[in-house]
């Protein structure tokens, strides 16, 4: 998926294992470029209890498409019985039919990365490890937020620990 915004695509070589000082398996990815970072960075991904736990998922990913340490991350075996780079269509029409077939709304671009916010902010992560993990300099996912209310307030209205931050974040101050 590196080819979305014509950067070098990450390989299985850019992708390491490392525990954390609690023994705590992580996922380190080596991007050669992002948007913000030309120059490239790392990061990384912590293992998560539930059914899109990222390490189970990448493994599952690798055993049922196995590819040469120098081939792009996201290469899956296509039907025809060759290999071939996933694409941004291709994921947006898995993403369009796991939607239609389970009666979701239809997310596309930003709506993940938003969801993704909203997932943890719902499970109590503080907002400035939601935005480190998001990789926003500034404050401009709280935008996202205030279009949100409607799918946030069901959640923090049992959860006023979490609401207070959030209102504190998107609600400009009062002068």
């Amino acid at each position: 998926m590196g080819s979305l915004h014509h950067f070098p695509d990450v390989t299985c070589a850019n992708v390491s294992h490392l525990q954390d000082t609690n023994g705590i398996h992580i996922i380190k990815f080596q991007l050669p470029s992002t948007k913000c970072t030309p120059e490239g960075e790392d990061t990384h991904c912590p293992p998560l209890n539930c059914l899109s736990d990222p390490l189970r998922t990448l493994n599952n990913h690798l055993a049922l498409n196995p590819t040469p340490p120098n081939a792009h991350l996201f290469t899956w075996k296509h039907p025809e019985s060759r290999l071939r780079v996933l694409s941004r269509t291709e994921v947006t029409k898995h993403i369009t039919n796991i939607a239609s077939t389970h009666n979701m709304p239809n997310l596309k671009g930003h709506s993940l990365h938003i969801r993704g916010t909203l997932h943890y902010l719902l499970r109590g992560t503080p907002f400035d490890i939601v935005k480190l993990m998001g990789r926003w300099a500034g404050n401009s996912f709280t935008l996202y937020l205030r279009q949100h209310t409607v799918i946030l307030t069901p959640y923090l209205t049992d959860r006023p620990d979490i609401l207070d931050r959030v209102t504190r974040y998107t609600m400009p101050p009062v002068h």
